[in-house]
């Protein structure tokens, strides 16, 4: 099977997180993904945990491609680099506006080059407004966009997010989303284009019930006091007696009846207090332990599920049965790790289960010569 990418050149200047994961993606649906290092590489190879030579997180991110050498202040390098340029489909980069531009890379110089280019530039901020050039990393754009006062309790403590959303929901998925609407138009226009994703932008959409709240009634949320926030009983979680802890998310009034129904409290349908409904499920949930619970809600319609680790999620049987980590990431000597799973549907996936991360400039003589 052709997958949908192959036969397209993506050049990653990126490094860390959002640009690589993107370039993931790509290269997860057939794209050729050549990464373009300084002398001492990706900052994130010298991360720990190890694997292998490079850090386990470098690998899973870097899996399957290429990886070269290139001095990006020399101006030899700098036409070897043009002349990969004018072969490229795609160009992945994530420096501060103003950097590729004084390289001799900007925008404006390679579309002379390759007009039929998509140049992607992922910053935090943007390529303008007053922030373009503010030194900030994920924690900061949730924390400006409102995200991280919506994760506080309800005396308006916030928390530190668990997940890169910025990186990943406001960098990465963008900016492959709009590389493909990018490589469509060029297919119809034959022209490419310069595409600025924000990922402090692209955290406003994931809000847009906050947002439309505020606009429509002057209703703007708060954490700790909204529907998924905390504020109400039917999307709460609660403590049992061994001390872990339920998720319980039954919105709609018939998983709420239901929930109410296992819970012997069916009159709590009848209060119209948040407060004290919350307080009653609290004490009677917090009267059995979470294994009790579990055989209680299973298979009775209360969208109820416990609180776990990471380590046991992976090994769910739900996931296990559907292959979520049956790809795999290998060393040289042969040691392997499941790859990190990507949403790229398995429609488009090669048939390839062992990849691995390329070494510092592996590729650089085969690309460069």
């Amino acid at each position: 099977m052709m997958q949908p990418l192959e036969g397209v050149k993506v050049l990653d200047f990126s490094t860390l997180l959002p640009g690589p994961m993107c370039t993931l993606l790509l290269a997860d649906a057939g794209a050729e993904v050549i990464k373009i290092e300084r002398k001492d590489g990706d900052e994130m190879r010298a991360y720990t945990p190890k694997f292998g030579t490079d850090s386990v997180n470098f690998a899973l991110l870097n899996r399957g491609k290429k990886s070269i050498i290139a001095d990006l202040k020399s101006p030899a390098t700098i036409k070897q680099i043009q002349a990969l340029i004018a072969q490229a489909d795609v160009l992945v980069e994530q420096f501060r506006p103003g950097v590729m531009d004084r390289l001799g890379l900007g925008y404006q110089a390679v579309a002379k080059i390759n007009p039929r280019l998509v140049y992607c530039s992922i910053t935090g901020y943007g390529q303008t407004g007053p922030y373009a050039q503010v030194a900030a990393h994920d924690m900061n754009y949730q924390a400006q966009t409102g995200m991280v006062g919506l994760g506080g309790d309800a005396n308006g403590t916030p928390n530190v997010p668990p997940v890169l959303t910025a990186d990943l929901a406001g960098g990465a998925y963008p900016a492959v989303m709009n590389i493909l609407l990018g490589l469509r138009k060029r297919d119809r226009e034959g022209v490419g284009c310069h595409l600025d994703i924000s990922m402090a932008d692209n955290l406003f959409p994931l809000m847009y019930w906050g947002l439309g709240n505020g606009w429509a009634a002057g209703q703007w949320p708060r954490g700790g006091d909204e529907l998924v926030t905390g504020g109400s009983p039917r999307y709460q979680i609660y403590q049992t007696s061994d001390q872990k802890f339920l998720t319980v998310a039954p919105l709609e009034d018939k998983f709420w009846g239901n929930f109410l129904t296992v819970l012997g409290a069916t009159e709590l349908q009848q209060v119209n207090n948040p407060a004290l409904v919350k307080a009653s499920i609290a004490r009677i949930i917090a009267q059995q332990p979470v294994a009790y619970w579990n055989a209680r809600f299973a298979g009775q319609d209360t969208c109820v599920c416990e609180v776990i680790g990471l380590e046991q999620a992976v090994q769910d049987p739900h996931f296990q049965a559907r292959g979520v980590f049956n790809r795999t990431i290998a060393t040289a000597s042969g040691k392997t790790i499941p790859a990190l799973p990507t949403p790229i549907s398995g429609v488009f996936l090669d048939s390839q289960q062992r990849q691995s991360s390329p070494d510092l400039g592996q590729h650089t003589q085969e690309i460069l010569k």
